[in-house]
């Protein structure tokens, strides 16, 4: 199913492994921040609580 890609298949082949690569990166990125936020906001209202807010 791939194509012909002649003399520009390390090129080309290259720019989608890297292409892969960061979208992973930031997928990655993005989950990791996600779950600092979500432990920071749980501390927040884990704090709030604890004042009788």
């Amino acid at each position: 199913m791939m194509p012909a890609l002649g003399k520009y298949a390390v090129w080309v082949l290259s720019a989608y492994g890297v292409s892969l690569v960061l979208i992973g990166a930031l997928v990655g990125l993005t989950l990791w921040q996600g779950a600092r936020v979500r432990r920071a906001l749980s501390e927040v209202e884990r704090r709030q609580v604890g004042r009788g807010g």
